[in-house]
């Protein structure tokens, strides 16, 4: 049975990546450490195109490491453009990262009392790892060979029981967790991030269900209709962007680049009307890279609102089948 929406078009959260803005600037200086006018700038920005939320990935800021009064100033500053920080997304940090397990769980630890802290709502991560030399030296980091987690069911085991320690660690500050699809880790297909997602086995433990990140490969790749069929009723949080994708019948080569949720291969339309429908209550986060990444996610966030129901759309307990 269908479900009522908790949000309408208007009010549903959408945030905006800040992919859009370095990480360092031309003198070197990150934009963690950056003078707090460049903050200014970056969401005067991101309110100018109409965004009132954006996530922070700790590519460009780092919440376990920002000191109070800092964050305290961070926060402001979003406010003072209406911009909220719903979520921390936490990336290449990997709990079965060789040589680093203790030292990234420690830190997703530290970042999800941070994001409790500051007042979030999701705590994001996933199992990928830093990029390899050959992603760095890539137009397209996607299309080189990056870091592979090892068929082997120790490591396996070993990454089940770091997030289900990061699960319960999230419960107790009440954060939900959304574990973000990724090729060539344990959440790199749909079978067996739905099956990782139940072994950790906790209530608010679910899925980032990233798909683009999979069918942009150049490679023989799932389809995205089966994906997401087997992927979003886990999902928590939702990071969305599209791909134009080509490929040859017979799987010997594949390209793709980035595009808007519109244009590319996956079929919004399609994939938010059945997630709706079928309970998805969760925050959209607008993602893109390449050009201006900022514009496309404006674009992208008043397409999303165009599929979600209006006020006068939300279906009500008790009307099917009812008409006007």
């Amino acid at each position: 049975m269908p479900q009522t929406p908790p949000y309408t078009a208007d009010t549903w959260p959408i945030a905006t990546c800040l992919h859009g803005f370095p990480v360092k600037d031309a003198a070197g200086v990150s934009l963690h450490d950056a003078d707090p006018a460049v903050w200014d700038d970056m969401f005067a920005q991101v309110a100018d195109v109409g965004f009132t939320l954006a996530e922070l990935a700790d590519s460009h800021v780092r919440p376990a490491d920002l000191e109070p009064s800092r964050r305290d100033e961070f926060l402001a500053i979003a406010a003072s453009h209406g911009v909220g920080i719903p979520s921390v997304h936490l990336q290449r940090q990997s709990v079965v990262m060789p040589g680093h397990e203790e030292r990234n769980l420690a830190y997703a630890h530290r970042t999800i009392d941070a994001a409790a802290e500051w007042g979030m709502q999701v705590f994001s991560t996933g199992l990928h790892q830093p990029f390899s030399e050959a992603q760095r030296r890539a137009l397209w980091f996607w299309t080189a060979e990056g870091p592979k987690d090892p068929d082997d069911p120790e490591r396996w085991d070993l990454a089940v029981r770091s997030i289900r320690e990061l699960g319960r660690h999230a419960a107790e500050v009440g954060l939900p967790v959304a574990l973000e699809l990724y090729e060539d880790t344990y959440l790199g297909t749909a079978d067996s991030a739905v099956r990782f997602v139940e072994e950790v086995g906790l209530d608010n433990v679910g899925l980032n269900p990233d798909v683009a990140n999979l069918i942009r490969l150049h490679r023989p790749v799932e389809d995205w209709r089966e994906l997401y069929a087997k992927t979003l009723p886990y999902a928590t949080y939702w990071h969305v962007k599209n791909y134009a994708r080509d490929e040859a019948a017979d799987g010997s080569w594949a390209t793709s680049t980035p595009s808007t949720m519109e244009a590319g291969l996956i079929n919004y339309r399609q994939v938010i009307h059945d997630a709706v429908r079928d309970g998805f209550s969760g925050i959209f986060l607008t993602e893109q890279y390449g050009g201006d990444s900022l514009g496309v996610c404006a674009t992208n966030q008043r397409y999303i609102r165009s599929l979600l129901p209006s006020a006068e759309r939300t279906p009500r307990a008790g009307a099917e089948g009812e008409t006007a």
